[in-house]
């Protein structure tokens, strides 16, 4: 890793843009449905990904839905750890995956784990950066500035819901990019994307110079697309564990299916 880890994620973005499309970042859960799967599909996948967002399990993972809360759980059934998962992200840069890794995990793990250990255990994993969903700003000034003494960035959350002033807030402070929730509830794969996207993506654009990527409920190419025409990124989650559950060779099915996603925001 010769980049540090909010460079590298600037990086991706600005690939993408350059390219004239949205960086697409699947979401995987590590140590699903067993710990050498998970990697072998988050290899397999890193290269149609321009960013990859890997799941720490935890027990109580209030902002993710049925799919991705099933995942964990058997994860955690596994016998998978904070510390596991940071061996995890050490073996898929071993293997040579180069995408930039967001860590996906909730608070009272890094807790647990302690904050300092856990920034220079990622560091030395090779994790670009953290995304905490039950970490407000208000709240994480102490871990946001032992990320970014490390050159890692705390990806922050907006929601539809957000008033201009918390949106001014984070827009001012936000490193790497701002995760922005299409949806009011938590994760999962839904029917349509929300018809006043762009009206939000536009408001928060305007506070800030950092990429928007889009995250919660995109289910399909077609939504990707969609998305991908307003917003900087496009994170997807559940419907890629729905993909992998349904299919007998899961390797090749993630594979399939980031593909398509690929190829749907390169139209």
């Amino acid at each position: 890793m010769n980049k540090l880890g909010t460079d590298r994620i600037t990086a991706a973005f600005t690939q993408a843009q350059q390219k004239q499309t949205a960086a697409l970042m699947p979401y995987f859960t590590l140590g699903y449905p067993d710990a050498e799967t998970s990697l072998d599909i988050i290899e397999a996948i890193a290269p149609y990904s321009d960013l990859l967002e890997l799941g720490v399990p935890f027990s109580d993972p209030l902002a993710d839905g049925p799919t991705v809360q099933h995942s964990t759980q058997v994860s955690l059934e596994n016998g998978t750890t904070t510390a596991s998962c940071l061996a995890m992200v050490r073996e898929l840069r071993q293997r040579g995956v180069q995408t930039p890794v967001m860590l996906m995990g909730y608070v009272n793990p890094i807790l647990a784990y302690g904050q300092d250990k856990y920034v220079q255990d990622a560091v030395a994993a090779g994790v670009d950066g953290f995304i905490v969903p039950d970490l407000p700003p208000e709240e994480a000034d102490e871990f946001d500035e032992k990320t970014a003494a490390a050159g890692l960035s705390l990806i922050p959350f907006l929601a539809p819901t957000s008033n201009p002033d918390r949106i001014q807030m984070v827009g001012a402070a936000a490193r790497g990019f701002i995760y922005l929730v299409s949806v009011t509830g938590v994760t999962g794969a839904r029917s349509q994307v929300r018809t006043d996207l762009a009206g939000f993506v536009e408001r928060v654009r305007g506070e800030t110079a950092v990429p928007l990527a889009v995250g919660f409920g995109i289910s399909n190419p077609q939504q990707a697309a969609e998305v991908g025409q307003v917003a900087d990124g496009v994170i997807v989650g559940s419907a890629l564990i729905n993909a992998v559950n349904a299919a007998e060779d899961k390797v090749e099915a993630a594979v399939q299916f980031v593909k398509s996603l690929q190829d749907s925001l390169q139209k």
